[in-house]
């Protein structure tokens, strides 16, 4: 009888081992099971009884220890997706940042006039060096320079001619030699009047090709004077008739 009460005692003792285990494997999926901790007495580790509120009071503790742990495992997830949230809502702003700005910038630009829109054609009339030289886009809106002995209005080529332009070396002044031999160093240009006589026939020919382009592209207003001559009077039919060649 001894030997068989132990051994219905161990059996309720592994018994009660199984029903804790299946017990904390359910809490740890959420699912507290209390009536499997509570269902009757159960041996302890030495072999006593344990009682119904005994039984009770573990299940209520590991009701409490499920509950916690679920709870940090939905904070867990929950943290994460606030984070990926955020994270996703800095890309957003960066690309805002980067992309938005410049359609704004260029929607901005797009209803401003340039400075060939707001001026009116001018005249055509002859230039002296000295008065060639006023039109440098800095001092005056509008941008001349000479090619060959002629003066071209580039100013609706500001981009390029004006003081912050890739080519704004040549505003005002004679750019024949710096356009003949491919220079836009200060060197190529000269204080006094150039007749380009040392320039060889290679170097006169590209002067005379870039002549034509500036002709085919911008208005031509008239002479670059030389040292000692009188400038044209043009009449207002002639320079109606020079400006719809162009056009």
């Amino acid at each position: 009888m001894g030997g068989a009460a132990r051994g219905v005692g161990e059996g309720r003792g592994r018994g009660g081992g199984g029903r804790r285990w299946r017990a904390v494997m359910a809490a740890g999926d959420g699912d507290v099971k209390l009536g499997t901790l509570g269902s009757g007495s159960e041996s302890s580790n030495d072999g006593g009884s344990e009682s119904p509120g005994g039984a009770g009071a573990a299940a209520e503790g590991g009701g409490w220890a499920a509950a916690a742990l679920a709870l940090l495992t939905g904070g867990g997830e929950m943290l994460l997706n606030v984070a990926l949230v955020a994270l996703m809502l800095l890309g957003a702003y960066r690309l805002w940042v980067r992309w938005g700005r410049r359609g704004l910038g260029a929607g901005a630009g797009a209803g401003e006039e340039s400075p060939a829109a707001s001026l009116p054609r001018m005249k055509k009339r002859d230039f002296s060096l000295e008065q060639l030289r006023q039109y440098d886009g800095s001092r005056n809106p509008r941008i001349l320079l000479a090619v060959n002995g002629k003066v071209f209005d580039v100013t609706k080529g500001s981009k390029f001619y004006g003081p912050a332009g890739p080519y704004g070396i040549f505003a005002g002044r004679d750019a024949s030699r710096g356009l003949a031999t491919f220079c836009l160093d200060k060197d190529a240009l000269r204080d006094e009047y150039d007749d380009l006589s040392d320039l060889n026939a290679v170097q006169m020919e590209s002067v005379r090709e870039w002549e034509m382009q500036f002709k085919e592209k911008y208005d031509y207003v008239g002479r670059l004077l030389k040292p000692g001559e009188e400038p044209s009077e043009y009449t207002d039919e002639e320079d109606t008739k020079d400006h719809n060649k162009q056009d």
